[in-house]
């Protein structure tokens, strides 16, 4: 949900999810009321404390829990974001944000903290072999649940994502260091150069020493 007010708290523009949620059928409605005669007092209250700081130091604030009314009309909890709004001369005029379900976006985040220890594993470990037991382990999960459940969440199976975790730290020393390569392939956790070579043609469409021939000759073009 998308809202804008002026520099006297009053709702400029509201999407339709907004102008939905206040309780209305058309912007046209709400556009000109302050949050006083649309929410209960209570919730208006604070949604004014949080406007009057954004206007007055000119920095937003964002991921503020606090109660929003639901499409029922009843309070939820909610993500909201503010964020100061400029007139032509730079002095703040007013306040714009968006308005999250928190219940949705946990709900949506909840299979990915789920799998967080184990992806943090990986994070810390891209060089060791997969291990798909340990890691099942740490989910929680027996070893078919816990590839299922990756799958699912990330668009790809634990071994591709381990992957993508070595090329992207060899594309990092390649850009960054003169190292050779072949130890570069080690260093992220590659058999040997052969192995490596593979691999990094197949994700990054072109040979190591290409690559690290381009973004060495795009940092000195820039």
């Amino acid at each position: 949900m998308l809202f804008a007010k002026d520099e006297r708290f009053r709702i400029v523009l509201g999407n339709p999810a907004f102008v939905t949620r206040c309780g209305y059928e058309r912007e046209e409605q709400l556009v000109g009321l302050t949050d006083r005669e649309v929410f209960p007092t209570k919730l208006a209250t604070k949604y004014r404390g949080d406007d009057e700081q954004v206007l007055r130091t000119g920095k937003p604030m964002f991921d503020l829990i606090e109660l929003f009314p639901n499409s029922s009309g009843h309070p939820e909890w909610s993500i909201t974001d503010k964020l100061p709004l400029y007139d032509k001369r730079g002095k703040v005029c007013g306040v714009c944000g968006t308005v999250r379900s928190y219940e949705l976006q946990r709900a949506a985040l909840q299979p990915y903290l789920e799998l967080a220890e184990v992806v943090d594993h990986l994070k810390h470990n891209f060089q060791q072999p997969l291990d798909a037991a340990k890691l099942a382990k740490m989910a929680k999960l027996s070893q078919r649940q816990f590839v299922r459940k990756f799958n699912q969440t990330f668009q790809m199976s634990p071994r591709a994502y381990l992957m993508q975790l070595r090329i992207m730290h060899a594309c990092e020393l390649l850009k960054n260091t003169s190292q050779p390569i072949t130890v570069i392939a080690l260093e992220a956790g590659f058999y040997d150069h052969a192995d490596f070579a593979r691999h990094f043609q197949r994700h990054m469409d072109t040979t190591a020493t290409a690559y690290r021939g381009q973004v060495r000759t795009g940092e000195r073009d820039a």
